[in-house]
């Protein structure tokens, strides 16, 4: 409508950039001169005043006004009896669209005009029932009179229409003007990348400019294009360098959520409310000097406090803290977790991961299918030169901490309901004080391994020396040490040392005779710290999962919980089985000297029990002997 105002304003064609084509399409060479133009803004005018002008002319209807602005004193005395008596004016309309041509009539706010009449006559603007009928009227009038045009907006959100009078008021008014009406929808986010681009953004010129918009895109191209598993399927396709051409410096995928995810919400505008978030945005981000290639979700400043209140006051109002803990706010865990890592901290991954999962879920956090796939997250996050492994990386530690982030699957979305990530830290933290709940997980699993190689048999995490048998018939034995008694590289005194020559020595009170059928097993001193953490972390996940029904969990927290409780399982098998790297072998270089001790690091991440027995064979070391 605002186009439609300045096209038939009198400006120049000339002094309209962008236009020649739709002169071009239209056939004309310029718009037409002298337009009568009328506009009317519904919540402006006032159905129950009389509305006086400068010439002395009192209006009382919208047909009364559209005759006045048309022709002044004279076009209202067209329409003066039906204006008088608040009834429809009829085929005075068309005539006065004739006398007065070319005409274009502008009404916004309709709704909101006819929404506040009565069903009786007891306004100066006339009955309910009588403003549609002459509605009716207007479109047909306008539709047969001569070089006219009428242009009416309707609202698309319950929001906006306002209530059942509202609802019925919208109603009766596409009816009478459907007859007659040629719709027009809004601009799409292909058009809308456009015309945000233009508001906000000085058009390129500058032939240097080109070369570097053309750079970032290819940069950007090549990256999709090289690690094509690490993003959506439509990164790879041509089409999609010609989006970000188009929306540059902006990337697509933060249009994309704005314009899919957020428009879906009735007090979202789709351009103007883009506009307004976008402005402050590109403020905040041009104060700080930000460097990025180009403007993604991950780059939304959420701590800004305008930027915040923009991207709140659509929501409920419990979004504030929410963003404060755990997406952006001075002292957030995302922040935290990038202070605590220097190789997430030089990315700010964590930050701009929870930036991004706010943009894309955030406003669709009732639909069905909520949330954002991590692959897409990705694509809102990674920017060339940088490794969208290391975003991985910060998405795991979220999970693993957040209060508000959920994970279905793949799926990833903020929500303004504690998940159950808070209760299992807080179990995490207590068995964390229990080592011998600890010890018993891990060494249950070491039992587990079923793997036997080329070991007669196997004694794990013996309590004592009496434990493990001394008998010149038992064949070679490998002794899998507890998980506290640990090595390192070249430690003669760390704590395995110590208790396999407590166990080489002696069986119980006796000495040991059977010295050389005996092989041990340890753990790296530096790699324990993190398996108990992890078991920490399992065992208080198994526990949630044992008691939903108790702790009354919905499908999404049982089956984040579930997640949880698999992933921390297959992490502490792995972290077990890279852990348990040390053989410590006894060996007697002279028949009548001291044992000495040989330390061989056997890496990897498989069975630590098969791992040690191709050693030892391929090093001629496990030899099938008795004493």
């Amino acid at each position: 409508m605002l186009s439609l105002y300045h096209l038939f304003f009198g400006v120049a064609a000339n002094d309209l950039p962008g236009l020649e084509p739709v002169f071009a399409s239209a056939g004309v060479t310029a718009a037409p001169e002298n337009v009568k133009t009328v506009v009317l803004v519904g919540n402006k005018i006032s159905p129950g005043q009389l509305h006086a002008k400068k010439d002395g002319t009192v209006v009382r209807t919208l047909w009364g006004e559209i005759a006045w602005q048309l022709g002044g004193k004279a076009g209202y005395e067209m329409v003066r009896e039906a204006d008088e008596t608040a009834t429809n004016p009829g085929d005075n309309l068309k005539e006065l669209f004739n006398r007065y041509a070319p005409c274009l009539i502008l009404i916004d706010e309709w709704v909101a005009y006819a929404r506040q009449l009565h069903e009786t006559s007891d306004l100066p603007a006339g009955s309910f029932d009588t403003h549609f009928t002459f509605a009716q009227t207007l479109s047909e009038s306008a539709k047969n009179a001569n070089q006219t045009l009428l242009v009416v907006s309707v609202p698309s959100s319950d929001i906006e229409t306002g209530g059942e009078r509202g609802k019925e008021a919208l109603y009766r008014l596409k009816n009478a003007i459907g007859r007659v009406e040629s719709p027009w929808r809004p601009a799409s986010a292909e058009e809308s990348f456009q015309i945000v681009r233009r508001r906000l953004f000085q058009p390129i010129t500058d032939p240097a400019l080109f070369v570097a918009r053309d750079a970032v895109v290819r940069a950007f191209r090549e990256m999709y294009q090289s690690q094509s598993q690490e993003f959506p399927l439509e990164c790879r396709e041509g089409d999609y360098e010609r989006r970000l051409t188009e929306a540059y410096p902006i990337h697509p995928e933060l249009f994309d959520r704005l314009y899919t995810d957020w428009s879906s919400l009735d007090k979202f505008q789709r351009t103007r409310g883009v506009l307004r978030l976008m402005a402050k945005v590109i403020h905040f981000l041009s104060e700080q000097s930000d460097r990025s290639l180009l403007i993604l979700p991950a780059n939304v400043p959420m701590a800004d406090s305008q930027v915040q209140s923009e991207l709140t006051h659509y929501l409920e109002d419990q979004w504030v803290p929410i963003i404060e803990k755990d997406v952006d706010g001075i002292n957030s865990l995302p922040i935290t977790l990038d202070r605590q890592n220097p190789n997430l901290g030089r990315y700010s991954a964590c930050r701009r991961v929870t930036r991004t999962i706010y943009m894309g879920s955030a406003p669709t956090l009732r639909a069905a299918n909520r949330g954002l796939e991590d692959r897409r997250i990705k694509l809102g996050c990674v920017q060339p030169g940088e490794s969208p492994a290391t975003f991985g990386d910060a998405l795991r530690r979220l999970t693993d901490q957040a209060t508000y982030l959920y994970v279905d699957g793949n799926r990833y979305w903020i929500s303004t309901q504690p998940n159950v990530t808070r209760t299992a830290q807080d179990r995490a933290s207590q068995i964390q004080q229990d080592d011998e709940k600890v010890w018993e997980e891990i060494i249950r699993r070491l039992k587990n391994d079923r793997q036997r190689g080329e070991f007669a048999g196997f004694h794990f995490a013996p309590n004592s020396s009496s434990d493990v048998p001394d008998d010149e018939n038992m064949g070679v034995r490998l002794v899998v040490l507890e998980p506290q008694h640990t090595h390192s590289s070249r430690a003669k005194d760390s704590a395995a040392r110590k208790r396999v020559e407590e166990i080489l020595s002696n069986k119980g009170t006796s000495p040991r005779y059977c010295k050389n059928l005996l092989i041990f097993l340890a753990p790296d001193k530096s790699k324990i710290d993190p398996i108990v953490q992890f078991v920490c972390q399992y065992l208080a996940w198994d526990s949630i999962v044992q008691e939903k029904d108790v702790l009354n969990l919905d499908v999404f927290q049982s089956n984040q919980a579930t997640t949880k409780r698999k992933q921390t399982d297959e992490t502490v098998d792995m972290l077990l089985k890279e852990a348990y790297q040390w053989l410590l072998i006894p060996t007697q270089p002279n028949s009548k000297g001291a044992i000495v001790w040989e330390e061989t690091r056997i890496p990897g991440s498989d069975s630590p029990i098969l791992r040690a027995s191709r050693k030892l064979v391929h090093e001629e070391q496990l030899l099938m002997a008795n004493c």
